[in-house]
């Protein structure tokens, strides 16, 4: 499973299912096909369908800041196709891609923050002098919360020289779903920077990866996708970890 091309991971809801054909499918259906025309431009896209308030969708989706509008698209594509898989009839579905995320609910969440929906990912490789390393890490991607919250599209993405020659340099992304408000991105962000130590503390790679706001942090600017296999026997440099209480 290569990153980027398959789900980083998915959840569905556990007891809220909606009838085959029924209207919530229909509406639910319609959604998506809109956000996969809507979205791409500028990587956002959110909005509910349905005359009834019981069989009306709430979704949104985001692509990452960094990603083109033709890749943004291709993912939307495979969450789409891919989520209908994974959460046959279930009235709340969360896909992530390395790319993009997909959401959706029977109940209105927009402009509230998910603390419900989150996983973590890191490079299990260790730095060589941690804690250096996360010191500037933390610099970097307290930056990056900031500038991130006040930009319009919430995204930001940022360098630090980790020495005096610039020779080794920690790279990170920061990014929230633009329903969000200013003050609740750098809010979910700086949540998302309090978790990491207690995930990839010391390791050459870390993303704490949520339903409304996401950080990366990597010593390579590629963040480790390109040539990272992720779940495979034979290559474990990425884990998945959740919260000790969940």
């Amino acid at each position: 499973m290569v990153l980027g091309t398959n789900p980083l991971m998915h959840y569905c809801s556990s007891n809220d299912n909606f009838t085959s054909h029924g209207p919530y499918e229909r509406s639910l259906t319609k959604l998506m096909g809109n956000f996969y025309y809507l979205a791409p431009p500028n990587g956002f896209a959110l909005g509910s369908l349905g005359q009834n308030s019981q069989e009306r969708p709430y979704g949104l989706t985001l692509c990452r800041g960094d990603v083109s509008a033709s890749d943004c698209r291709t993912c939307l594509a495979e969450a789409r196709s891919e989520i209908q898989k994974l959460c046959p009839n279930k009235k709340e579905g969360i896909i992530w891609y390395d790319n993009c995320v997909l959401k959706y609910s029977n109940k209105d969440f927009f402009g509230q923050i998910d603390n419900q929906n989150k996983f973590y990912l890191l490079n299990v490789q260790n730095v060589s002098d941690p804690m250096t390393f996360n010191l500037k890490t933390k610099e970097l991607l307290s930056q990056l919360a900031q500038n991130a919250s006040t930009t319009p599209r919430m995204y930001a993405a940022g360098e630090l020289k980790l020495d005096d020659q610039g020779s080794k340099k920690v790279y990170g992304l920061a990014q929230c779903t633009r329903d969000l408000s200013s003050v609740d991105c750098k809010k979910c962000l700086d949540g998302a920077i309090g978790e990491l130590p207690s995930c990839c503390d010391g390791k050459q790679g870390g993303r704490v990866v949520g339903g409304s706001c996401t950080i990366m942090e990597e010593v390579s600017e590629s963040w480790g996708i390109d040539d990272v296999v992720f779940g495979e026997e034979d290559d474990d440099r990425l884990r998945t970890c959740r919260p000790v209480s969940w």
